[in-house]
């Protein structure tokens, strides 16, 4: 069903009309019949979450093939496994914390795959932006992924400290921690990059 509703204030009444569709299911509606196998809920949701599962993959890896492959891993991992989320009213965020995890296992298996950092750097799809920027993102790529994880997080998609330990599922202490030495790491790699 759709309904046309009508935009205005209470002094001007535009004669613009917006379609509103009443039939538009919530998050929580969309997880209990996903869990009850409804595909059509299961395609609503993978494609209302790919845009976000999406951008926080790339947001932490810089890699775009790497963001397509980690979200559409998280997200059909995450649709597959409702059944163990107990509130499905905290999707999104569960499904943040499945995204994060699966960023920090390909880093993990990068860095081990590549050995050296500044490889790793060349390697990122993080692109536009003045010289310093350019620096920064090079620096962040190639910090340790733990690290990278909450300067991403943290700086780039402006989750706080206690919204990070969440997604994470670690103690603030140590998401403010891992900011810390990031911060200090990105201090001594662009100093040096800076010659000072």
């Amino acid at each position: 069903m759709t309904m046309w509703v009508m935009a205005g204030t209470r002094s001007m009444l535009w004669c613009v009309y917006e379609p509103v569709d009443m039939t538009a299911r919530t998050t929580e509606q969309l997880v209990t019949a996903a869990t009850g196998g409804d595909r059509t809920a299961r395609e609503e949701l993978f494609r209302r979450f790919w845009p976000v599962a999406w951008r926080r993959a790339f947001t932490v890896v810089g890699v775009r093939a790497a963001a397509d492959d980690i979200a559409q891993d998280a997200l059909i991992t995450g649709i597959d496994r409702l059944g163990d989320l107990e509130h499905p009213e905290r999707f999104a965020g569960w499904l943040d914390r499945v995204v994060v995890n699966r960023c920090v296992d390909w880093l993990r298996r990068e860095s081990r795959l590549v050995g050296l950092d500044t490889q790793r750097a060349e390697t990122v799809d993080w692109t536009g932006g003045a010289a310093a920027d350019r620096d920064l993102r090079r620096a962040v790529a190639g910090l340790d992924p733990d690290r990278r994880v909450v300067v991403a997080l943290r700086y780039w998609l402006d989750l706080t400290p206690t919204e990070i330990a969440e997604v994470l599922g670690v103690p603030v202490g140590t998401v403010n921690s891992r900011l810390a030495r990031a911060l200090s790491d990105l201090r001594v790699t662009l100093g040096a990059a800076d010659g000072g």
